[in-house]
């Protein structure tokens, strides 16, 4: 308003000069900020910067999940106790369901016909609103940081089923692919203990939960399957005690996020005769094109002896319809070092289009890009993965098996494998990283 009225009365004066009235402009601008100094503060502030530059500071979004009476409460505790511990933020994102239900919402609700669409939608809004308030709270903080979830945006289809869910999805104007696989950074999905720990079988501490143990497993199996696809899930199963399955669940977040673990659970890779028949798959599987671009790095193995190598890659991780057509791309970018005691460490990261078509410039010339078509599912609790290289090779098949122990793999009967894969034998001639090497006489 003061500058309005400066304005115009000036502009009735026409004697002034047009350098007096700039001044006179400039004089009540600076003398407004100064007025409205707080806010300036807030535009300005520390959590703001932060924010901004986030993508330099560790942040990890991770969904606990399972049937009921799986555990997950007890877990979300230890899991954060343990992460703030170690000098990380930790906030939860309370399972948005309960959060109805201890709100007066009552079964009797899905009484009402059509009631269970319009829950479900409400469910998915309140767990993304949560989900991305505390991830703004978490970066404005500026230091490493872990947002649990518990649930997280695809369980609603294990009530609902795929097609009215992604329908569900895409009328609100969300990617039902980047949903899945392009939110978090992974998923830990908790066994029911009404498969394989019947005994230990209770809702007594959950008012929300009403699933005899028939229905606890159907909902455990469906919950798997709204997940299967994601990179980076994780069953967990009741083949050990309790403490034995938290114990597990520890180590695998703490090997995601980058702190030393004695992390038995590792990739078994297994060669394949030949590429599989996906008629003679008994169970449902996912068909993903992988984009691989290793990047130049900065860094040298030297300046840090401990290190043997490190080397950096961005990816593209298309969905494939069983018609072919395909549904939606998410992108990654993964950081790893190879210690001197032949231990991997990786970081991965979560990136948007923009970084990964940025990063391609680049690319080390004196690799391939690695193209692999992916095949994902689930057999008897674990998560298997089938890497089919198309570039730079063709034809070479290796099964990747999630495992506790050599002792512990399913090895599904519909594959025709060939032999089990050694880490110093056939990594250095078989790995991603090896393949994409380009010989000196091939063309860059």
């Amino acid at each position: 308003l003061l500058t309005s009225f400066f304005l115009s009365t000036c502009a009735r004066k026409p004697r002034k000069s047009h350098s007096k009235l700039k001044a006179i402009s400039r004089n009540i601008k600076m003398a407004e900020e100064e007025m409205d100094g707080p806010n300036l503060e807030r535009r300005d502030s520390e959590a703001k910067r932060n924010i901004e530059n986030s993508n330099n500071v560790p942040f990890y979004r991770i969904v606990l999940t399972g049937g009921p009476c799986g555990g997950k409460t007890t877990a979300l505790s230890r899991v954060s106790n343990y992460l703030r511990e170690r000098g990380f933020e930790v906030v939860m994102a309370p399972e948005a369901f309960t959060i109805l239900a201890s709100n007066g919402m009552s079964m009797a609700f899905f009484g009402t016909e059509g009631m269970d669409e319009i829950i479900q939608s409400t469910i998915l809004d309140v767990q993304l609103s949560l989900e991305s308030g505390i991830e703004n709270i978490l970066k404005a903080r500026g230091t490493p940081a872990v947002l649990l979830c518990d649930r997280g945006a695809m369980d609603g289809m294990a009530y609902m089923g795929r097609d009215r869910f992604q329908n569900l999805v895409e009328e609100k104007g969300k990617d039902f692919t980047e949903l899945r696989e392009g939110r978090y950074n992974a998923v830990f999905h908790m066994v029911t203990a009404a498969e394989g720990a019947e005994d230990y079988y209770t809702l007594e501490n959950n008012e929300a939960r009403s699933e005899p143990p028939e229905l606890a497993r159907e909902l455990d199996q469906k919950t798997q399957a709204a997940w299967a696809g994601h990179p980076r899930l994780f069953i967990l199963d009741n083949s050990t005690d309790f403490e034995g399955k938290l114990q597990k669940l520890v180590e695998a977040i703490a090997k995601l996020v980058g702190l030393p673990t004695n992390l038995s659970r590792s990739t078994a890779k297994f060669l394949l005769k030949s590429p599989p028949d996906l008629d003679n798959f008994t169970v449902d599987y996912h068909v993903f094109t992988v984009d691989k671009v290793y990047v130049s790095s900065q860094s040298s193995t030297t300046a840090n002896s401990f290190y043997t190598d490190e080397y950096s890659f961005v990816r593209k991780r298309t969905h494939v319809l069983k018609d072919g057509s395909t549904a939606g791309s998410v992108y990654g970018a993964t950081y790893v070092q190879e210690t001197s005691d032949g231990h991997v460490v990786e970081k991965k990261r979560i990136i948007s289009k923009r970084e990964y078509v940025a990063s391609l410039k680049q690319r080390d010339l004196s690799r391939h890009e690695v193209r692999q078509k992916r095949i994902s599912f689930l057999y008897k609790h674990q998560s298997f993965n089938i890497h089919i290289y198309e570039k730079p090779i063709e034809g070479l098949c290796i099964l990747h098996a999630q495992v506790d122990g050599e002792d512990n793999i399913n090895l599904p009967p519909f594959l025709d494998i060939e032999r089990r894969l050694t880490k110093s034998r056939d990594d250095a001639k078989l790995g991603a990283y090896a393949v994409s090497l380009i010989n000196k006489d091939e063309p860059k």
